[in-house]
């Protein structure tokens, strides 16, 4: 039993003639005739009552038929699948936003592009996600940045051409625990903060890099570690820290840290690649109506 002899079968039986059949298939009613016969033979059976006003299906040719439709439907399946490589993006993502943006950019991705076969890839280093970009071993990649070119955070970026589109604003707040002597503040200014300890993660970090242009040298910067210390030691009263509005919302609400009254400029969560390589045709477009 060949698919061929599946496809002049089920045309035998939309059509109810050889004739019709040849017609539909641009083949000889002889070669059709031949393909009916070969399929009956191989399967031991006649499928079809041959009658002067046409050809109709035998109860064998009942029970083959859902079988040949459905044989036929996956050799189809398998043919495209083979035949159609699905673009690939490859997207590099900060471990900070994984859990709180990415699944956002991702179901935006699987609603406009299904096609598309995503793999994510995380990490704590921004540079070894630019990095990736840049030799090739990513499409894309989420970084946080400020307003302005690529990279006016403060961070390296590798000789490379890339492009970036802004997808949406991560928000920042200065929190301290209530206690702490600003905790109870009517108004902040930056001279304000002189002298006091500013709880960070590593010089790569982005809310470090956020605190630095924010303060500058006005403070002392005490090294903590990722977001989650940090806020902890801030809750301590150890000093006041510089954090994403979605890593202290909850310890805002439930009164361990107060968010300190100095306005503060928020951070952008960007996807970044090679300009020269666009990495996925019409990703841009997929993105932009999530785009701030």
């Amino acid at each position: 039993m060949e698919f061929r002899q599946l496809r002049v079968f089920e045309a035998v039986v939309a059509h109810r003639t050889v004739t019709g059949a040849a017609v539909a298939l641009g083949l000889a009613p002889s070669s059709v005739s031949e393909q009916i016969r070969t399929l009956e033979r191989s399967l031991g059976t006649e499928l079809f009552d041959r009658a002067p006003r046409g050809m109709a299906l035998t109860a064998a040719g009942e029970r083959l038929l859902p079988w040949s439709r459905r044989l036929l439907d996956q050799a189809d399946q398998a043919r495209r699948e083979v035949a159609t490589a699905r673009p690939r993006l490859r997207l590099g993502a900060l471990e900070t936003v994984a859990a709180t943006h990415v699944p956002a950019v991702l179901a935006r991705l699987a609603e406009r592009r299904p096609d598309l076969a995503v793999s994510l890839h995380t990490g704590t280093a921004r540079d070894g996600l630019l990095g990736g970009v840049a030799a090739g071993a990513l499409e894309a990649a989420l970084v946080l940045d400020t307003a302005g070119p690529l990279g006016e955070l403060g961070f390296y970026l590798p000789p490379a051409p890339l492009d970036h589109l802004d997808l949406c604003d991560v928000p920042l707040s200065l929190v301290a625990a209530p206690a702490h002597p600003l905790g109870r503040a009517g108004g902040l200014h930056r001279e304000d903060l002189r002298g006091r300890h500013l709880l960070v993660d590593s010089p790569a970090c982005s809310f470090r890099l956020a605190g630095e242009r924010l303060l500058g040298n006005d403070v002392e910067r005490v090294r903590t570690g990722g977001v989650a210390v940090t806020r902890a030691c801030a809750e301590q009263g150890l000093g006041i820290a510089l954090l994403p509005d979605f890593a202290v919302r909850e310890q805002l609400a439930s009164g361990t840290l107060v968010r300190l009254p100095l306005e503060v400029p928020g951070l952008r969560l960007r996807l970044v690649w090679r300009a020269d390589r666009e990495p996925v045709p019409g990703l841009r477009e997929a993105l932009r109506p999530a785009a701030a």
